[in-house]
Order: C-alpha cells, then sequence, then structure tokens
C-alpha cells in the first residue's frame, strides 16, 4: 500500500473514532460541535503519532517527484502537435 494512502486512512480513522464516540456519549444534536472537535482531536493525536508515516509519505513524494514527470508514448506526440497548431495560429495572424 503507497504511503500517502496509509497516512491518509489512519488520519481519517484519528477523526472519525473521536466523533463517533463523542455521538455516542454526548447528545447527537450537536454533531456540528462535535465533528469541530473530533478533528482537533484528529489533527493533533496524528501530528504526535504518525510521525512515521508522514515521513515515510513526504519521502514517497519527494522521489517520485525527483525522478521527473512520466512521460507517456503519445504524450510527446500531442505536445508536438500542439506547439504546431500554436505556430500556425502565430503565422496567421501576422
Amino acid at each position: 500500500m503507497p504511503a500517502w494512502a496509509r497516512y491518509t486512512i489512519l488520519r481519517l480513522l484519528l477523526i472519525i473514532v473521536p466523533l463517533v464516540i463523542l455521538m455516542i456519549l454526548f447528545r447527537k444534536d450537536y454533531w456540528p460541535l462535535w465533528t469541530i472537535v473530533s478533528v482537533i482531536i484528529g489533527f493533533s493525536l496524528s501530528y504526535i503519532f504518525l510521525k512515521g508515516p508522514r515521513e515515510a509519505m513526504a519521502l514517497e513524494l519527494a522521489e517520485r517527484r525527483a525522478a521527473g514527470p512520466v512521460v507517456k508514448g503519445d504524450d510527446a506526440d500531442e505536445d508536438a502537435e500542439i506547439e504546431a497548431s500554436e505556430r500556425r495560429e502565430d503565422g496567421a495572424g501576422n
């Protein structure tokens, strides 16, 4: 599983679990308040406990960015066609 997916799932769990607990323990009429509280709790817990997955995700993203863009075979052809079309339009306008 990619690091970003693992980190996202863990972070969502750290928000959803407190929300469910608050909804069970207290009145459900205050769900907007419980949502805000659970988001604050989730962000705090993820900052404290998810340092490893966060760093793994950042490393994976940095490696992907350093590798450069992935160019498919037809991408180069499409870029060349777009550039040729722009040159024709510039030539027609002069």
